[in-house]
């Protein structure tokens, strides 16, 4: 049986050093530690900023549940960034879009942190980074929905000093991500916040079959050519 990986190998001559190298880079820091959830964006441009930000963070997937509202890249505000991100959707078909995205996290280990200025929220300064955070942000007016706030492990919210109430959404995201990431470098008892060899590889796999042009038509070429020896 072949190994799958001897078509990597393949293909990594399609692919330039210095993008090889730049991948690299990217991976050495990529993670899964903290993810980013969005509930019901409507307006898709917003939501591909937040996965622009979230690439430029080095967070590796996006969950989004859509209700009332689906989900499409904009890719004039993206700017590729969803070749990077892996963007996981949950419809809520009888209700459990919520619900079936919380317990997929929880089987992975997350907290559900849900970012909500009601009362009992705590401020970003005070949250702990000791356990994997799944970061909820509602849509652009609402926020949070009450079913979030109710099946969240905990509330929290950014401190404002002006007369607006509220960040864009992308803009609340990279502050969250920014003092997260903070937290957790100048912390050196944080175990696993980068991928593990075998994630590195399935993504690099992934992302060399993205980069090379028609990769498909090489891979049937590829093992076509083997199966003829």
């Amino acid at each position: 049986m072949t190994n799958p990986q001897t078509f990597f190998e393949y293909l990594t001559q399609y692919v330039t050093p210095h993008k090889r190298q730049l991948i690299e880079q990217v991976l050495a820091q990529r993670t899964r530690y903290f993810t980013v959830v969005l509930e019901d964006i409507y307006k898709p441009h917003n939501a591909s900023a937040v996965l622009r930000t979230a690439d430029c963070f080095g967070i590796q997937d996006i969950h989004i549940i859509e209700k009332e509202n689906s989900y499409e890249v904009n890719p004039y505000v993206v700017r590729g960034a969803a070749q990077w991100v892996d963007i996981h959707k949950y419809s809520n078909e009888a209700g459990m879009g919520v619900s079936n995205c919380f317990e997929q996290l929880r089987s992975e280990g997350y907290q559900i942190i849900a970012t909500s200025p009601d009362s009992g929220s705590i401020s970003i300064h005070e949250l702990n980074v000791s356990q994997k955070i799944a970061l909820v942000f509602g849509n652009e007016h609402a926020g949070v929905s009450d079913e979030v706030k109710a099946m969240a492990d905990k509330l929290v919210h950014i401190p404002m000093m002006g007369f607006t109430e509220s960040f864009n959404i992308s803009v609340a995201v990279s502050i969250f991500l920014f003092d997260l990431i903070r937290k957790v470098q100048s912390q050196s008892t944080i175990q696993n916040f980068h991928l593990n060899e075998d994630e590195k590889q399935l993504l690099k796999e992934k992302w060399y079959r993205d980069i090379v042009k028609n990769s498909e038509i090489h891979e049937k070429v590829f093992f076509s050519s083997l199966n003829s020896k």
